[in-house]
């Protein structure tokens, strides 16, 4: 399977009427699939989640990573598809190694997690934060490469281009290479998507990688990224107060706005070969990721 196709076909086509400059004419107009994904654990719903059809063993074994229900490949006994008489394109089951121990009841949420949240159903902040390591990754980025990468991204986001309707998520190394591609109606599914295939790929932790992400960083999306160890979370838009909030406490370095050749940085500037001082900020001498 490859990191970087979709893998399947994720368009759909609907008639539209077009209207410009005072006219108007029927067409196809190209459309993004989405459908739920019912994810279970040993044969129990855990999850339903709005996707794009496509990685969808990646996708259950990313959202259990980050569950922290699994911490390896070898976790994993099997994953099957439905049963009889079930959707076997919307239903994946894991069943774990026999030596892995969970607390189902603990885990199952019943709740409807819509395409832009994962979060959905979830009452506090203490209920989501997991007690994931604390990322110390020495890795160091160069300011221009890290500028670089929504374009190398963008290039390979066939299915957005033809419809536009889609979230994507990117692995790098260290040297800007791309490792894997997601796209997904949903930023979060996208992301765990690609920690599904590091893990099946047995690159965890990928403390010498930067993530980034297609739309805004919010807090689940760092969340998901420090249970993969990535020291670097980049996205082309803005990020919101909790996930800078939590991108610092966790120690990794959260970039926003990279796009026209620009971004900022708002948590351990460090790791950015050529950026300012990372020890203090130009605004009242704030720290920048110092705790």
């Amino acid at each position: 399977m490859s990191n970087l196709t979709a893998g399947t076909d994720i368009r759909a086509a609907a008639p539209v009427w077009n209207w410009r400059d005072g006219s108007g004419e029927w067409n196809l107009d190209e459309l993004v699939v989405e459908e739920p994904l019912d994810i279970r654990v040993q044969g129990r719903p855990i999850s339903v989640t709005m996707r794009t059809p496509g990685h969808d063993e990646e996708l259950a074994l990313g959202f259990l990573l980050t569950e922290k229900v699994i911490s390896s490949a070898a976790d994993v006994q099997h994953l099957a598809a439905a049963k009889s008489g079930e959707s076997a394109d919307n239903v994946i089951d894991v069943q774990l190694a026999p030596a892995v121990a969970v607390d189902l009841g603990r885990l199952t949420r019943h709740v409807f997690a819509s395409s832009s949240c994962g979060l959905c159903g979830k009452t506090t902040i203490d209920s989501v934060v997991q007690n994931f390591p604390v990322v110390t990754s020495a890795v160091r980025f160069a300011a221009d490469l890290i500028a670089s990468l929504p374009d190398r991204m963008r290039a390979l986001q066939v299915t957005f281009g033809r419809t536009g309707g889609l979230h994507a998520a990117a692995l790098f190394d260290a040297a800007g290479n791309l490792l894997v591609l997601r796209e997904d109606v949903g930023r979060h599914n996208a992301v765990d998507k690609v920690l599904g295939r590091a893990l099946l790929n047995g690159w965890l932790p990928l403390d010498r990688h930067v993530l980034l992400v297609s739309g805004r960083s919010s807090f689940e999306i760092i969340q998901k990224s420090v249970a993969g160890g990535v020291p670097i979370v980049a996205a082309v838009s803005a990020p919101s107060s909790l996930a800078v909030d939590f991108a610092t406490r966790s120690g990794q370095t959260l970039v926003g706005f990279v796009r026209d050749n620009r971004f900022n940085v708002y948590s351990h500037a460090e790791r950015i070969a050529t950026g300012p001082d990372p020890r203090v900020s130009r605004i009242a001498g704030t720290p920048i990721g110092v705790s």
